[in-house]
């Protein structure tokens, strides 16, 4: 891959020049520009605060002048309050060409995967949010939900998180937005996945189906490589998936310092023409030891929340922060292929998967659930509205288990972290503390 002559005068030490962000469409499997550039993820994790990381335009302000060394294109934040004011932080993300990722879903109106439901009050809490945040160019996606599934029984939810996904593609149409893609962020279950991301692309109908599949992936732990990691069985799994899909989440931190190889493959010749890059996680240094930066120089008493300092000025936690700057400056920014020139009937949807032993649940295609429904033990079986695709499923004779070097790596994920951050999306656990979710 060649590198861009903006990684070249960041290789040099010269400052980067960047230019806003604008609306990102995602087409086949390729998200691009307005200009019809293809846009590739280079994210960061972003959670200061329990409730909203993006109302306090001077800390976005400092937070940015430092991420402007480091490199990004885009941040994705987990909890925001559509009823405040983020004016100020998404314009000083903009103009440093950063993008932003918005979880939908709230502390109290994530779905529940032991319970699966649909409410009124769910639907109208995620519409407020992409109300909130629809204007701004440079939103680049929504999600309906994060790690909701995480076990066999959790599969049940996945009907719900496709419903959630069909009534804010409707709320969009009906409010006549740009058509921000909305898609879903996913635990890496070997059992589990591989079934996930092609029932949420299944059946047919594109207006259930999600605009983009991501993946929180801790299997390449540094000292690592593309086929002991897992990631070439990951790789084979998204060949010429129909939509894009990138890693919401990455950067396993065992045993440390993280060096970032991971960043060289999904950007490489291996995963480029398949995968849309990888957020990184996290900005913030908390007790999981996963941050980036810890602040120095509080304000004022309420920046210390359960004793860790959340605003203040950024300092890089090192190695870790220019490890990350070094691999993001060894591949650049990927030029891939212009919008003109793609042709996207080399992707294709795979069949709704069959429920499997141990494993995956729902049986083929079913009918979603409505607004106000909860889920009663069953569903109602439906034929999708395009025959089976004619390319063969890259999980034909794998059963989507395991990896190359290791069979239970995927399973067991041992590397993914004890995340104590201020967030509910993670419903696969139930009880869900005022402030704290820890996630496995």
């Amino acid at each position: 891959m060649k590198l861009s002559w903006l990684a070249a005068i960041a290789a040099l030490g010269v400052a980067k020049t960047v230019e806003a962000i604008g609306p990102v469409t995602a087409v086949g499997n390729k998200f691009f520009t307005a200009d019809g550039k293809q846009f590739f993820v280079k994210g960061i994790a972003y959670q200061l605060s329990p409730d909203d990381p993006l109302i306090d335009t001077e800390q976005c302000k400092r937070d940015v002048d430092l991420m402007k060394t480091l490199g990004p294109n885009a941040i994705r934040v987990y909890h925001v309050d559509p009823d405040k004011n983020h004016d100020g932080c998404m314009k000083a993300f903009n103009d440093a060409g950063i993008a932003a990722l918005i979880d939908l879903d709230t502390f109290d109106t994530y779905i529940d995967p032991v319970k699966p439901a649909w409410t009124q009050r769910m639907h109208d809490r995620y519409a407020e949010v992409m109300d909130a945040f629809i204007k701004y160019d440079n939103v680049l996606g929504f999600f309906v939900g994060n790690e909701i599934i995480s076990t066999e029984a959790h599969s049940n939810a996945a009907p719900f998180i496709k419903a959630a996904v069909r009534d804010m593609k409707a709320h969009r149409s009906s409010k006549k937005y740009r058509e921000v893609p909305i898609g879903y962020s996913a635990a890496d279950i070997a059992e589990l996945r591989p079934m996930l991301q092609d029932y949420l692309t299944c059946g047919g109908n594109s207006s259930e189906s999600v605009d983009f599949f991501a993946l929180n992936s801790y299997e390449w732990c540094d000292p690592s490589t593309y086929e002991t990691s897992g990631y070439a069985n990951l790789q084979k799994q998204a060949k010429d998936f129909p939509v894009p899909i990138f890693f919401s989440e990455t950067g396993c931190n065992v045993p440390g310092p993280r060096l970032f190889d991971d960043q060289l493959a999904i950007f490489g010749p291996q995963m480029i023409n398949d995968w849309s890059g990888a957020i990184v996680y996290e900005w913030i240094q908390e007790e999981n030891r996963y941050g980036l930066i810890q602040y120095e120089n509080p304000t004022k008493e309420e920046d210390v929340v359960g004793g860790v300092v959340r605003s203040g000025t950024p300092k890089p936690v090192q190695p870790d922060f220019d490890n990350l700057k070094e691999r993001w400056e060894q591949v650049g920014q990927p030029t891939g292929v212009v919008k003109d020139k793609y042709d996207a009937k080399h992707v294709s949807a795979r069949p709704c998967p069959e429920a499997t032993q141990g494993g995956w649940l729902v049986k083929g295609n079913v009918k979603l659930p409505s607004v106000g429904e909860t889920f009663t033990g069953t569903y109602e079986s439906m034929a999708s509205a395009t025959a089976a695709p004619t390319i063969a499923s890259p999980n034909d004779g794998e059963g989507g288990t395991g990896t190359a070097a290791n069979p239970a790596r995927e399973t067991q994920n041992p590397a993914a972290p004890t995340k104590v951050v201020f967030r509910g999306m993670v419903a696969g656990l139930v009880g869900v503390m005022l402030f704290f979710t820890v996630w496995f």
